[in-house]
């Protein structure tokens, strides 16, 4: 062999290495998985524990885990989901309503990674279930670390993310289900920004007191307090502490005419629900969060009556002495995404805005920063 042929082959070798090594990820359900062992996994939001995992329902869930070596498991319950997988901080799959089963995330480089899988869909209609991490031999299992800032988004269909990524504002149900991406929405985003843990404590078409259009079903508050929807178990947590809480609600409240066998007769009497109602929610988040900050925004539509009902709700309580709650304006959102929503555009222009409000604090994450 001559010298030229011989550094030809090094060469060729040398890719074929670098090629292996750098081989894409990928995810894949596993038929017959081979003998793994526990992975630890750390998530925010609200879930309950359940006979092959957690059950959760509200949106923005998602589990992590830590890990050394080229691959690591995952398994997926039952519920109709959209699922993003992601290994250090990197897309590497969506999977829409996957097969419960278990799912391997292979094709990594053999040195430590974050798994992530992020819920992007909303789960009105029932829960869904996540059933944890595993590992195989050839991995080395890391302990799973939180995040000492927490921030907690409270609200409704903006909040969700409800259609945010459609390109058009005509949708129908399940256009609406497969646009809905909440890892994109302002709250997602905020969080990213702060390397903070969240939840996303958020009902499309729930009010403060009256859901969209005057239909049924539990208010926001009173939906709040439990890990489900079916209101089965309360929600405690001991390690949830968040010290930012950011709030919207009120666009069902006022984005439509009363009918006559709504139990308000007048616009006047609405505003004087929702404005008591409001208060008492606030108040209780208060007592749950003594040094959180609030920050209450509310858009500019239906002329400018949800901005208006909010901002009186705000001016009571700093009236009354709460020096830690704050009001956003939020006006011209161009609203693109399904049925008159925020895009992701939006969600962007949001973010920034109510970072900009904390940022300016600099007592918002509970010490005073430099």
């Amino acid at each position: 062999m001559n010298k030229l042929h011989a550094m030809l082959l090094l060469t060729t070798l040398g890719t074929a290495a670098l090629n292996c090594e750098a081989a894409a990820p990928r995810v894949t359900p596993v038929v017959n998985p081979p003998a793994v062992q526990i992975l630890q996994a750390h998530s925010a939001g609200r879930s309950l524990p359940v006979a092959g995992g957690d059950t959760y329902q509200w949106p923005g869930l998602y589990f992590e885990a830590r890990f050394e070596g080229p691959s690591v498991f995952f398994k997926v319950g039952s519920g109709d989901v959209i699922l993003r997988v992601r290994v250090d901080g990197t897309v590497v799959a969506t999977l829409e309503k996957p097969a419960p089963g278990v799912f391997e995330v292979a094709g990594l480089a053999k040195k430590k990674h974050t798994v992530r899988i992020e819920a992007l869909t909303e789960s009105q209609a029932g829960p869904n279930v996540f059933g944890g991490f595993s590992y195989p031999k050839s991995t080395r299992a890391l302990p799973p670390t939180s995040r000492p800032r927490q921030i907690e988004f409270i609200g409704d269909s903006h909040t969700v993310g409800y259609g945010n990524t459609s390109t058009t504002r005509d949708c129908s149900s399940d256009d609406v289900w497969k646009t809905t991406d909440n890892s994109q929405a302002f709250g997602a985003r905020m969080a990213r920004h702060y390397d903070a843990d969240y939840q996303v404590n958020a009902i499309s078409g729930r009010g403060i007191v009256r859901n969209y259009d005057g239909s049924p079903g539990d208010t926001l508050p009173e939906a709040y307090p439990y890990v489900l929807l079916d209101q089965s178990t309360r929600y405690e947590s001991a390690a949830w502490h968040p010290q930012i809480i950011v709030i919207a609600l009120g666009t069902n409240d006022f984005s439509t005419a009363l009918k006559p066998e709504e139990q308000w007769k007048s616009r006047d009497a609405l505003h004087a629900d929702y404005e008591a109602t409001y208060l008492h929610y606030l108040e209780d988040l208060r007592a749950r969060h003594p040094s959180a900050l609030m920050v209450v925004w509310a858009t500019d539509m239906a002329e400018g009556e949800i901005e208006s009902e909010a901002g009186k709700v705000v001016a009571q309580r700093q009236s009354a002495g709460d020096s830690r709650i704050t009001f956003v304006p939020m006006n011209g959102l161009t609203m693109t995404g399904c049925h008159w929503h925020p895009s992701v555009a939006d969600d962007e222009t949001i973010a920034t805005t109510l970072m900009r409000v904390i940022d300016g604090n600099p007592t918002a994450w509970g010490a005073k920063t430099p």
